[in-house]
């Protein structure tokens, strides 16, 4: 199967299409212009498509994500007093977050916060920051501090939803098939 961008989806988005995780990240190389229709099928879904940055070698970062778990998240009081001393508004609103990220990812320094925007329990997300990224539990998708046997159950599910995805691609079953309300 050639590298579509069906295939981008099932490879970095697979969780979050299938409703297991509330956001993905995935870069693309094709015009972001040209995702229209699709952001239109995933928007009957209750997933958004949003390009965060345009990269140094002309892909795009895509953030995938399901906007009323993403709401939730942001709005839980341990989420939100992170964000703002991470320089997050209180009470701001998903595009305003997103803005904001979007602008931290064309900085200089990488926003390591971004963890709390794709789902990952926030003491991990603050472990991470504190330590430097050393001195975890486990590493899968992000790097686990707390109960590592709760993140490995996290990652193989995650493993398993994009073999999953994957294998019905390549069987010819449509990825639009596939996603979960």
């Amino acid at each position: 199967m050639e590298h579509s961008f069906e295939l981008a989806l099932a490879l970095h988005c697979a969780p979050t299409l299938a409703a297991l995780k509330p956001a993905s990240l995935f870069r693309w190389a094709g015009n972001p212009q040209s995702l229209a229709p699709w952001k239109t099928k995933l928007d009957a879904f209750g997933l958004t498509l949003r390009a965060l940055k345009r990269c140094p070698d002309g892909r795009s970062l895509f953030y995938l994500y399901r906007a009323r778990w993403l709401r939730r998240i942001l709005s839980d009081p341990d989420n939100a007093a992170f964000l703002k001393s991470r320089g997050y508004e209180a009470g701001e609103d998903i595009e305003a977050a997103l803005g904001r990220l979007s602008e931290k990812l064309r900085g200089s320094a990488f926003p390591h916060e971004i963890g709390v925007f794709l789902g990952y329990p926030l003491g991990d997300v603050r472990s991470f920051i504190e330590n430097g990224g050393r001195n975890y539990a486990c590493c899968g998708c992000w790097k686990a501090y707390g109960d590592p046997a709760d993140a490995r159950r996290r990652f193989d599910a995650y493993r398993r939803c994009t073999e999953s995805y994957c294998r019905s691609l390549r069987m010819g079953v449509a990825l639009e098939s596939l996603i979960c309300t």
